[in-house]
């Protein structure tokens, strides 16, 4: 298991315990038809997913606003441990090219998935190179956003 230290003055941290199995929020993460169907917060949707999981590969989506423009997102998956850490970020192409984030909000995520009873320990870390960042991507409504794509990415991995 990878260690990563949390350092609040540049990380977000959102944290709940599920009541799925890890195997199932793990395949929620890991399966481009399973990731358009729970990855952005509604109203917004998510049009499509590319995941090639191995370190190295592309994690890319394409979010949809309510009036229908899109926002691709393109990411490099740095760290697969299988059932329990993904990690990507915006600051890398897929092999490990270094790209600007482009519109979008350079960070680097790091989900954490371990079995807690019957349920799944859920911790989703988004980790950015400076306060102002991380402020930005508060604002945005980091928690509410990564939460309500949380509760999304239950409901679909409770019909599998």
């Amino acid at each position: 298991m990878t260690a990563y230290t949390t350092n609040l003055d540049l990380d977000l941290v959102l944290e709940r315990t599920v009541d799925v199995a890890p195997e199932l929020v793990w395949k929620a993460w890991t399966t481009p038809e399973l990731v358009v169907r729970w990855f952005a917060p509604k109203p917004w949707s998510t049009s499509s997913c590319e995941i090639d999981l191995q370190p190295g590969g592309r994690f890319d989506t394409v979010m949809r606003s309510p009036e229908g423009d899109e926002f691709p997102n393109s990411g490099c998956i740095l760290v697969v441990e299988e059932g329990s850490t993904l990690v990507f970020t915006s600051g890398l192409a897929p092999g490990f090219r270094p790209q600007i984030a482009g519109e979008g909000l350079p960070f680097t995520a790091v989900i954490r998935i371990e079995s807690d009873g019957s349920g799944t320990k859920y911790t989703a870390t988004a980790m950015h190179a400076d306060v102002p960042t991380k402020k930005q991507h508060e604002e945005m409504g980091f928690s509410e956003g990564w939460g309500a794509a949380l509760d999304q990415l239950v409901d679909v991995a409770k019909s599998l």
